[in-house]
């Protein structure tokens, strides 16, 4: 569905490139998320795909349309089957929900029974039929993104773009506005590009993730992937202050493992059986036990000693636990 060809974008001659050389494809009706701290250039990437801004070298490609050739009524048409939902919800101050909703419908020149019928039917959507006559400002911050959402699916689009839509509202807010563009996913196929700086966001809703750092894809892939076994120290990061997770502690003894449970084994009292089988003590240095969508997962990094800790290993293993060995045994005698 939408295609970056080696895209490079600088604003000015001689600066530090925004992009450079990123080259991504999104598959039609999934949950993309691009992921990087601020001046990434996670925001230019995601203007280039409804032409807001123009690469200076390389392609976008949007569901068949080089981006870039577009002439100004293709472009128009473009951005009709591409949805923007944004930050601070660019609301119209002077219009009430209903009349923001319906802007995009007038200006495509809609029949005026069509634009009532579309507004109603977006608004019940996204649970805001009783407030349709309220202006935004009597609006809570949840309620504005969800008059931002139905204004960006006005149209009918294909794509939805979601430029940090969350990240000015409050946890529980965030969770069911999570959950709303998640179902509009589901629901209606649309192919989702999520905007982030928050891994947990990642984590909720997407299926693939690109991480960027100062203009360049520093990792890509599953999601699952990407959270449980970051490659890059850009990716690492974002994960570790998702979760908190300590990765070692002073003063301990013992041979460093992590161990990564998805599924039905996350639940499993699997530490207590191989410790009992083996003889093996353990101290948990950290851990975490969450979804990555609907799959549960969870990973523990723990110090092992005593007994036999590769028998330990082989029996988490054939668990079907993975097992990442982070560290040599410190002042401890086990057998390898």
């Amino acid at each position: 569905m939408i295609a970056f060809e080696a895209v490079s974008k600088t604003y000015a001659a001689g600066a530090h490139a925004a992009l450079s050389e990123v080259t991504l494809s999104v598959k039609a009706g999934e949950v993309f998320g691009v992921i990087g701290a601020s001046g990434a250039g996670k925001s230019t990437l995601i203007r280039l795909i409804n032409g807001l801004e123009t690469p200076t070298g390389g392609r976008v490609v949007v569901d068949g349309d080089d981006v870039a050739a577009l002439g100004v009524e293709g472009l128009r048409a473009l951005r009709r089957r591409v949805g923007m939902i944004f930050q601070h919800f660019n609301l119209l101050s002077g219009k009430t929900v209903a009349q923001n909703v319906a802007f995009p419908l007038k200006l495509a020149g809609r029949p005026a029974s069509e634009v009532k019928a579309r507004t109603a039917e977006l608004l019940a959507r996204v649970g805001l039929s009783d407030h349709a006559a309220k202006y935004p400002a009597q609006l809570s911050g949840g309620q504005k993104q969800r008059v931002g959402i139905a204004r960006a699916l006005a149209t009918g689009p294909k794509i939805l773009l979601c430029d940090e839509a969350t990240s000015a509202l409050d946890p529980e807010t965030t969770e069911q506005i999570l959950d709303l563009v998640s179902g509009l996913n589901r629901e209606l196929g649309l192919t989702i590009v999520l905007i982030t700086h928050e891994m947990d966001v990642v984590r909720r809703v997407c299926d693939r993730v690109a991480v960027l750092e100062a203009g360049r894809v520093v990792e890509e892939g599953p999601v699952e992937d990407v959270f449980l076994h970051p490659a890059s120290d850009t990716a690492r990061r974002f994960v570790s202050e998702a979760d908190g997770e300590v990765a070692s502690a002073p003063g301990f003894e013992g041979r460093v493992v992590r161990l990564t449970f998805k599924g039905e084994a996350t639940y499993k009292p699997v530490l207590g059986e191989v410790a009992r089988a083996t003889g093996v003590d353990y101290s948990i240095l950290g851990g975490r036990i969450h979804r990555l969508r609907e799959t549960p997962y969870g990973q523990l990094t723990l110090a092992l000693t005593g007994g036999d800790v590769n028998a330990a290993i082989a029996q988490f293993q054939a668990a079907d636990v993975r097992v990442d060995d982070l560290g040599a045994p410190h002042g401890a005698g086990e057998g390898r």
